[in-house]
């Protein structure tokens, strides 16, 4: 499949040039642990470990499995640098990856390259591209940031290939996110400053109204929390973040 690094050219709206363009400035630094990414990395664990647990409910798999995803390809909508494609690559899956800004791509695509894994990147809009179906599509922290939250759904939707399986997750609509993913994280630079806007943010009512809408059914769905005992983990707790499954209905 080869580490192509390919451009096409939008034909729909979703993407608001300026959300490319404040992530692709962060694109040298996005696999730097301690840099202005560090929250996504840590997030990442537990976002994977959600993954890892729908792949096995959704599919059947075998919970020992270190590659539970063979024989499967996956799309990564927002992929930024690759923090999920490349843990997704090791899982089995044949791996794409989508952002809108190809400097995103190209750091991805370098990084995949030297790690010796094979996955497909792209930039662009998803719908623009002509990459078929797929198994599995992740779209983490990427909603939040479209312009047009229907129209982006029903082309992610149209990414799930029958009996295929969604993850998704996205910063809550709350007052208490208002509070500590916007005002503080970015007055003590945890997250780079206008990394969110508040009145974008999505409920999981809204989110799944919308899913709905494109005609998915949501499976499962768990808060994103921090605990003191246990840093960020999976919780019933979702007033900061949540993240949910879904398929065809």
């Amino acid at each position: 499949m080869g580490n192509a690094n390919t451009t096409a050219t939008p034909d729909s709206v979703t993407i608001r040039p300026e959300e490319a363009e404040f992530f692709a400035d962060l694109a040298k630094d996005w696999w730097n642990p301690k840099g202005k990414m560090a929250s996504l990395h840590q997030v990442n664990p537990v976002r994977l470990e959600f993954i890892r647990s729908s792949v096995d409910t959704h599919f059947d798999a075998d919970r020992l499995s270190i590659r539970p995803l063979e024989g499967k390809n996956a799309l990564d909508i927002g992929c930024g640098a690759g923090l999920v494609c490349e843990p997704l690559s090791r899982l089995g899956a044949a791996v794409t990856g989508v952002d809108a800004a190809a400097e995103n791509v190209s750091a991805a695509a370098a990084h995949s390259k030297a790690g010796g894994l094979d996955i497909r990147y792209m930039a662009g809009e998803v719908a623009s591209l002509d990459i078929g179906t797929f198994d599995l599509v992740t779209c983490l922290e990427v909603i939040e940031h479209v312009a047009d939250k229907t129209a982006f759904l029903k082309d992610v939707a149209d990414r799930l290939a029958p009996g295929g399986l969604l993850v998704l997750s996205t910063p809550n609509r709350t007052a208490a996110s208002r509070l500590l993913l916007v005002g503080a994280a970015e007055a003590v630079g945890y997250v780079p400053k206008g990394t969110h806007h508040w009145d974008e943010f999505v409920t999981p009512e809204e989110l799944e109204a919308l899913l709905s809408d494109v005609g998915l059914e949501v499976t499962e769905r768990r808060g994103i929390a921090w605990r003191p005992s246990k840093g960020l983990c999976l919780s019933d707790d979702e007033a900061l973040n949540y993240i949910l499954s879904a398929r065809r209905a």
